[in-house]
C-alpha cells in the first residue's frame, strides 16, 4: 500500500499547489465539496465553531472573496450573492416575510419583483400594497399594522424617479419595518443607500456590477445580524452564485468606477441632446434640471447614472419606429453592460401589465429605454437621430 495506482495519482495529484500559490487575483474554488482532516473538526463546523466550508451551496472562497467586496462598496458588514436578480429578491422577500404581513411596494417597480409579490407571496399568505411616488414621499400615514417590509427602487425602472432614501427609512425605522432598496440603476458608485438608513440593499448584479452582460447574478448587502437572517434562505432554496460567474463578477466590479463615470457622462450627453429634438416629447433623466427629482437625486447621488427614458411624440408608433430603425444601439433588454442597448418597456419590464398598473407606475407606451454603453457619444447621437427621422 506504499505506493498509489495511477488513477489515484490522477486524482489527487497536485492538490498541494492551490495552497502554495500567491496569486493576485481570487481563484476559481470550483469545488462542489470539502474535506475535513477528522470527526471533530467536522462537528466543530457543525457547531459554528471553525471557519471551515463544507459545500459550495452553503459558501465557497471564491464567492464570499465576492460578497466581501460588495459589503465594502455599499459600505455594509455582510453580503449574500445569488444566481441572479430575481433570486436575490425572492430570497429576500420569502426570508422577511410570514403569513399576515404586509409589504408596501412603490407602483413603479420592475416587472419580475411585482409577480412575485402579486402571483407567489399571495399564496402564502402575504398582502402587497402599492402605493404612488407621492405616497412612498409621505410614508409614515401608510404604513400599517401589519406592514413588515418596504420595499422600492431609487432610481425607478423605466422613468428614473428618485426617492428621497433617507425620508422613507426613517419612517420604517420609527415602525421597526424593514426597508429595502433596490440600488440597480445607481450602482454603489454612485448611491449607497444603507448609509441613507436602509436595512438591506438589493442589486442585480448582471448590470452595472458585472458589466459585461456575460454573468446572471443577484446580491443582497446589510448588517451582519440582517445577511445572517437571510442566509437559511438561501441556503435552503439553493441560490447561490456559482464559483466561476462569482469570479467574473469580482472581475467586473474592479473597472466598476470608471465604467459608470463613462456611462454618466455619455448619458448626460445624450439626454440633453434628446431634451431639444423635436420627435421626443419627454426624456427622462435625473441629471437634467428637467426632471421632477433633479434636487433629490442631487442630494443623495454621486451621479446620476447610464440610463435614460423619453417618450416619442408619436407615442408608441413612433417608439416602435425609432427601436425598428437602430443600427448602433441592439434591440435587448437588460442593462449596464459595455454596450448601448435599447429597450420599449411595455414589452419588457412591463409587458402584460394593464393601463391602470401602467398608469400608476408612470409608464406610458410611447416609452424607449437607453442603456448607454461605453462607445463614443457621437455616434450614439447618430445612431438616434437616423432613427428618430
Amino acid at each position: 500500500m506504499g505506493e498509489h495506482h495511477q488513477d489515484t495519482e490522477l486524482i489527487h495529484a497536485g492538490e498541494g499547489a492551490a495552497t502554495a500559490a500567491r496569486a493576485v487575483t481570487t481563484p476559481v474554488y470550483s469545488s462542489t465539496t470539502f474535506s475535513f482532516d477528522s470527526a471533530s473538526e467536522l462537528e466543530a463546523y457543525q457547531q459554528g465553531r471553525s471557519t471551515s466550508y463544507i459545500y459550495s451551496r452553503y459558501a465557497n472562497p471564491t464567492v464570499q472573496a465576492v460578497e466581501a467586496k460588495l459589503a465594502a462598496a455599499e459600505g455594509g458588514a455582510a453580503a449574500l450573492v445569488l444566481s441572479s436578480g430575481m433570486a436575490a429578491t425572492s430570497t429576500a422577500l420569502f426570508g422577511l416575510l410570514e403569513p399576515g404581513d404586509e409589504v408596501i411596494c412603490s407602483a413603479a417597480i420592475y416587472g419580475g419583483t411585482l409577480q412575485v409579490l402579486t402571483s407567489f407571496l399571495a399564496r402564502f399568505g402575504v398582502t402587497s400594497r402599492f402605493v404612488s411616488m407621492e405616497e412612498l414621499g409621505q410614508l409614515a400615514p401608510v404604513i400599517g399594522p401589519q406592514t413588515r417590509v418596504v420595499w422600492f427602487e431609487s432610481p425607478t425602472n423605466p422613468t428614473l424617479r428618485c426617492v428621497d432614501i433617507a425620508s422613507v427609512t426613517s419612517a420604517c425605522r420609527a415602525r421597526d419595518v424593514v426597508s429595502v432598496v433596490d440600488n440597480t440603476f445607481a450602482s454603489p458608485a454612485y448611491q449607497q443607500p444603507l448609509s441613507l438608513g436602509a436595512d438591506l440593499v438589493m442589486h442585480s448584479a448582471t448590470k452595472y456590477l458585472n458589466g459585461h452582460t456575460d454573468v446572471t447574478a443577484g446580491a443582497l448587502i446589510g448588517s451582519k445580524e440582517m445577511i445572517d437572517r437571510l442566509q437559511p434562505a438561501r441556503k435552503l432554496f439553493g441560490g447561490v452564485l456559482e464559483p466561476a460567474s462569482a469570479y467574473a463578477l469580482g472581475r467586473g466590479m474592479k473597472t466598476l468606477a470608471v465604467r459608470i463615470a463613462r456611462h454618466n457622462a455619455s448619458a448626460m450627453t445624450i439626454a440633453q441632446w434628446l431634451e431639444s429634438h423635436p420627435r421626443v416629447s419627454r426624456v427622462f433623466y435625473p441629471g437634467l434640471d428637467s426632471h421632477p427629482d433633479h434636487d433629490v437625486a442631487r442630494r443623495q447621488m454621486r451621479g446620476f447614472g447610464g440610463m435614460i427614458c423619453f417618450e416619442s411624440r408619436d407615442g408608441q408608433a413612433g417608439a416602435v419606429g425609432l427601436f425598428d430603425r437602430l443600427k448602433l444601439f441592439l434591440r435587448a433588454a437588460s442593462l449596464g453592460g459595455v454596450e448601448s442597448l435599447c429597450s420599449l418597456p411595455v414589452l419588457t419590464s412591463q409587458y402584460g401589465l394593464s393601463d391602470d398598473q401602467l398608469a400608476l407606475a408612470g409608464v406610458t407606451r410611447g416609452m424607449v429605454r437607453l442603456s448607454v454603453g461605453l462607445e463614443d457619444p457621437r455616434d450614439l447621437i447618430a445612431d438616434l437621430s437616423q432613427a428618430l427621422s
